[in-house]
């Protein structure tokens, strides 16, 4: 019997999937599932699609999959990138895993968390992944780490992003001829990332198109910075995304010259991930593996600037449906044929219970799973029902009652008040009737708005207090699955908001293991000479005199760093003022 590296370490553990036995990678059984892909896109509205009415985007072949897809309508995920991730990849709410912001080290998933990745690899299954992660860029939170067989990778949010320390230099060619990350090592690729991420999960396919596969294809456009090939934005550069809604009957935001140069960049964006989602669907074909084969498209929020989005209040950030409701389609002809829709409410949080079903593959059974099978939906074996869904977010942490909702069944309560607000101070929608959240009925429902308020409180109090939000995730130090780690901005915390600042606290979470280290210190420009440079390691510094002259690179080598769980604190200290490093290299030598 084949068991996996995944399930020894579930069962050395005590971890059990439920229903889950060793399977043969080359059993019967195992040559009958399906393969998976699922797509997701970064920051593409639900209006950014021919399919859902906009009549300036061109995406021929993604209207096409929505129409041979069952779609759910009522679809939702969290308001930004990391806590969407974290929650698709585990069937928990996001806060529960650990990841509680974008960067300031909020986008960190627990090793102990569990992913579908893992679920699947368990049950014979070869995992790939290629885009975006966002839940973690070192040793032991990354892809690899997760159940990715492979994965090619660009780190932190976004490239281009201070985080992303091999892209942002670029600029504005960031997105061009990057250097990834190849199962945890860098490598330069080249084109357009879009198309290298696409070709990459085509390479995968056809690696893997004689045995069942996973392979989870996060396109990190139409997000910020918006650069796209000359040909693709020449379709669009003299459009005029605003017009041809007059008569729409929905409401339409009000649009600047620059919201309207951003939209014509995303349309571009958006028909290029169009063209590339066809080149997959084709070798699918060209594989003659469709049949047997699950597409799953989604997008990870609301768009992040001003444009048509089918009427719906609110961006990317926003509890309101404009930030948190978007597409959601499977195709698999086995399952069930084309064209259905489904109007049950779904989220982010049932993939994982989803795909293991349809898979026949276990879910973890020793701890809260908040997602459910939408399998009894596609058979039709269960209508709507009053299902509650938890939304939040802002900045380092959550605050109470501020961008918060719950939503049950039509209704939905929107908290944008003080921590101490009575119910009266709330929103309260019937999406059912209002699905444009523009008309608070709070006043007239006073004890529905009360009692869904309790629900929400309770809600909080429990997320609020996950385990994995209390004891925060640690990069690991000195192992032997990465060396040398490098320590990037999108994964400091410490003061709020580190971003590209020189000036600024900063720490990173770390578990050391004992060694003597070569510490390697970047900064964004030249540090002044004549400062110190210091290293705060739980309850001892590491110091040395800089005399040389003005530079941005300092090294400390052959550092020694007993065994500890800490803050690694690093800062050039100078005249009173802290200097925090861009990234910090740290090479165990012995």
């Amino acid at each position: 019997m084949f068991i996996t590296r995944t399930t020894q370490r579930f069962l050395k553990s005590g971890f059990f999937l439920a229903g889950l036995t060793g399977i043969s990678t080359f059993s019967a059984e195992t040559q009958s599932k399906p393969n998976v892909i699922l797509i997701i896109t970064d920051d593409q509205g639900y209006g950014d699609f021919g399919f859902t009415g906009n009549p300036h985007v061109k995406t021929p072949v993604l209207d096409n999959l929505a129409r041979q897809s069952i779609r759910f309508n009522n679809f939702y995920v969290c308001p930004v990138s990391a806590p969407t991730r974290a929650g698709l990849m585990t069937g928990r709410y996001s806060l529960r895993t650990g990841v509680r912001d974008t960067y300031n080290g909020g986008a960190m998933m627990a090793s102990s968390e569990v992913t579908i990745a893992e679920v699947l690899k368990s049950s014979g299954y070869t995992t790939g992944h290629f885009g975006k992660w966002h839940l973690g860029d070192n040793y032991p939170m990354r892809p690899v780490d997760q159940g990715f067989d492979e994965s090619v990778m660009h780190l932190t949010g976004g490239m281009g992003q201070p985080g992303d320390f091999t892209t942002w230099p670029r600029n504005d060619s960031s997105y061009f001829d990057p250097v990834l990350w190849h199962n945890g090592k860098q490598q330069r690729y080249n084109g357009y990332c879009t198309d290298i991420f696409a070709g990459e999960a085509i390479r995968f396919i056809e690696e893997n198109k004689n045995r069942p596969f996973f392979c989870y294809l996060a396109f990190n456009a139409p997000h910020t910075p918006l650069q796209v090939p000359e040909e693709y934005y020449r379709i669009y550069r003299n459009i005029d995304p605003s017009a041809g809604f007059e008569n729409d009957g929905r409401p339409f935001p009000q649009m600047t010259e620059k919201d309207k140069e951003d939209a014509r960049r995303v349309y571009a964006m958006v028909t290029n991930i169009d063209d590339n989602v066809g080149r997959l669907l084709k070798k699918l074909d060209e594989l003659k593996i469709a049949e047997k084969t699950v597409v799953i498209f989604m997008t990870d929020n609301g768009p992040q600037q001003s444009r048509y989005n089918a009427g719906m209040r609110g961006l990317k950030s926003s509890v309101y449906c404009g930030g948190v409701r978007v597409p959601f389609w499977i195709r698999y002809p086995a399952l069930k044929k084309s064209n259905i829709e489904i109007d049950a409410t779904a989220a982010n949080i049932d993939l994982l219970p989803t795909i293991a079903g349809i898979c026949q593959a276990g879910i973890p059974a020793d701890r809260k799973i908040d997602g459910i099978s939408l399998l009894p939906f596609i058979e039709g074996k269960r209508s709507e029902e009053n299902r509650t869904i938890f939304f939040y977010w802002t900045r380092h942490s959550p605050e109470l009652y501020s961008n918060i909702a719950l939503q049950k069944g039509r209704y939905k309560l929107v908290g944008n008040t003080n921590y101490n607000a009575s119910a009266d101070k709330f929103e309260l929608f019937d999406i059912e009737q209002d699905p444009f959240e523009q008309n608070n009925i709070v006043k007239e429902h006073p004890d529905r708005a009360a009692e869904m308020k309790k629900e929400l409180d309770m809600k909080f109090r429990e997320l609020a207090g996950s385990e994995n939000l209390v004891e925060k995730p640690h990069i690991e130090i000195g192992s032997v699955h990465e060396n040398p780690v490098i320590l990037n901005r999108n994964d400091a915390d410490g003061q709020w908001g580190i971003w590209e600042q020189e000036e600024i606290y900063g720490l990173w979470r770390v578990k050391i293991n004992e060694g003597n280290y070569n510490l390697r210190f970047k900064f964004i420009r030249p540090v002044p000479s004549g400062g110190k440079m210091m290293v705060e390691t739980g309850t001892f510094i590491n110091q040395m005199d800089c005399d040389n002259n003005d530079t941005d690179l300092i090294e400390m080598k052959n550092v020694y760093l007993p065994a500890l769980e800490c803050d690694f604190v690093p800062f050039c200290l100078k005249g009173g003022k802290r200097f925090f490093p861009f990234y910090v290299e740290i090479e165990k030598v012995n």
